[in-house]
């Protein structure tokens, strides 16, 4: 994945996913519990059936993530003038980031009453496939080892047929 549920919870997104992710029907995950579900600590000192909700809500969070990679790796297929080959690995930092932002729109796409033009989520979702349509472009790089062709000279190019006007050529006009 490009973003693990350890990368989530360093965000500090243990609340909002208990909120978005836990089952209809169940009470809401607590905090704390959905922090050490996200690491995959020890879970032990919690009540069984509070576990089983929040393995739920991880399996839901997991899945908005692989839904999110593969948005990111249909992007990347599509490179110009050469795609990448997907998964990346390394996994750059910018990428893990995209895939935050795309996931967290994924788990949040039940969501009403909200204005798209001012919403972090949906403007982060939105600045991330911007950026996808750039690097499937061409126009955006992922660092040091993307395959891009090298950045031309800046000298110019010209293409032009063979010359017609030889010493030869000329002979009968006094050259």
């Amino acid at each position: 994945m490009y973003c693990t549920p350890i990368n989530l919870a360093d965000a500090r997104l243990s609340r909002e996913l208990a909120q978005v992710a836990t089952p209809e029907r169940s009470p809401i995950v607590a905090d704390d519990l959905m922090e050490a579900v996200l690491r995959g600590v020890d879970v032990g000192g919690f009540d069984p059936a509070d576990v089983a909700v929040a393995t739920q809500a991880l399996v839901h969070i997991e899945e908005a993530l692989r839904n999110a990679d593969g948005v990111i790796d249909g992007y990347l297929r599509m490179r110009k003038p050469r795609p990448y080959t997907v998964p990346l690995d390394p996994v750059p930092e910018i990428v893990s980031v995209w895939a935050r932002w795309i996931a967290r729109y994924l788990l949040h796409k039940d969501r009403v009453d909200t204005r798209e033009e001012t919403d972090p989520i949906v403007r982060d979702y939105r600045q991330a496939i911007k950026f996808l349509e750039a690097t499937r472009e061409g126009r955006f790089s992922l660092g040091a080892e993307d395959p891009l062709p090298p950045a031309s000279t800046g000298a110019p190019e010209s293409c032009h047929p063979e010359r017609r006007f030889t010493m030869g050529t000329l002979r009968d006009f006094g050259a």
